[in-house]
């Protein structure tokens, strides 16, 4: 109810009552619906402003970001365990594969190396979580570009492992006469006594005594080069190249096995025991050549020997006896 207000008439000595005039109620109405109007808009500009109120599309875009930053957060522990897998790959592949096959190591820093010249990433600049989004790309270049020198690694690697199976089945390493087909291990590697002239004489290879007709082995793969009589002092004998510089010979055979150029296999039946050439008895005179120089037999018979009859071998070899050829 609105308060009536009364002034006091002092003609007739009396309270009279105020009337309002109506022009001011209508201005002081006016106002209040203004004054309301504008309270109400500056509210609402307020409310707009603020993260107090969003709209379903606000509310849906947030629920995304919030989305993609989670997924990068668990694209980052990924990338994590990728990144600690592969420097144990690496570890591995400079210090044991690597190092096996004597191969260089990869340097750290050109297995993470990052990408010079053009800005590869200047299209992701200019978003709100620009930053977050380039270190991600940038990792995964760079984890991508470790891959790839890893597996070209690999390969060589793989390469490597063939060559060196090849070069150890080359090598001559088995004694061309089965232990049970010897008589005895006549003459070794060294100094000995000629059986014809009786001087001392340099001896390049190995004898050994056995009956005519005895089996010889190759002792190692790799092509006949020659299968001739044609040698002088050597009778009939064989020479296998085995490549990597390696060579041996076989002499005083009384029959070949095979021909030039055919091809054996550690192991082989190559020819038989003999007595043809400068020899004073039936036996093989065996030699091993490594780059055009004549090398010690007795270094190669890892792949036949037991170590006690290696060690029986090496004490009848170093004996200053007289040889066979």
């Amino acid at each position: 109810m609105s308060k009536v207000k009364y002034y006091y008439d002092p003609d007739t000595l009396s309270y009279r009552k105020i009337e309002p005039k109506k022009s001011r109620k209508y201005r002081n109405i006016s106002l209040f619906f203004l004054g309301s109007f504008l309270s109400g808009f500056l509210g609402l500009i307020l409310l707009l402003n603020t993260n107090l109120v969003n709209t379903p599309r606000e509310l849906s875009l947030a629920r995304e970001v919030k989305n993609y930053e989670l997924q990068f957060e668990l694209l980052s522990k990924k990338m994590e365990q990728i990144e600690q897998v592969l420097a144990n790959i690496e570890d591995r592949d400079n210090n044991i594969y690597r190092l096996y096959f004597e191969a260089n190591p990869i340097p750290e820093e050109q297995r993470r190396a990052g990408f010079g010249g053009v800005n590869r990433y200047k299209s992701l600049e200019g978003f709100n979580n620009s930053e977050m989004i380039i270190a991600t790309t940038k990792r995964l270049d760079i984890i991508q570009k470790q891959m790839v020198i890893q597996s070209k690694s690999l390969d060589e690697i793989t390469k490597l492992a063939e060559e060196k199976e090849k070069l150890l089945a080359a090598i001559p390493a088995i004694q061309p006469i089965k232990n049970e087909d010897l008589t005895r291990m006549a003459s070794g590697y060294g100094w000995r006594s000629d059986p014809f002239t009786k001087a001392r004489k340099m001896h390049w290879g190995m004898d050994f005594t056995s009956p005519k007709g005895t089996p010889v082995y190759a002792s190692g793969d790799g092509k006949v080069i020659r299968a001739d009589n044609n040698s002088s002092g050597y009778g009939k004998h064989i020479r296998i190249d085995h490549g990597y510089g390696y060579l041996s010979l076989y002499g005083h055979l009384s029959q070949y096995n095979v021909k030039r150029n055919q091809k054996v296999k550690r192991g082989d039946l190559i020819g038989f025991v003999g007595n043809t050439g400068r020899s004073e008895a039936p036996h093989l005179h065996y030699e091993v050549w490594k780059d055009d120089q004549r090398i010690n037999p007795i270094n190669f018979y890892y792949g036949s020997l037991s170590a006690e009859e290696f060690e029986n071998m090496l004490k009848y070899a170093n004996q200053e006896n007289q040889s066979l050829d």
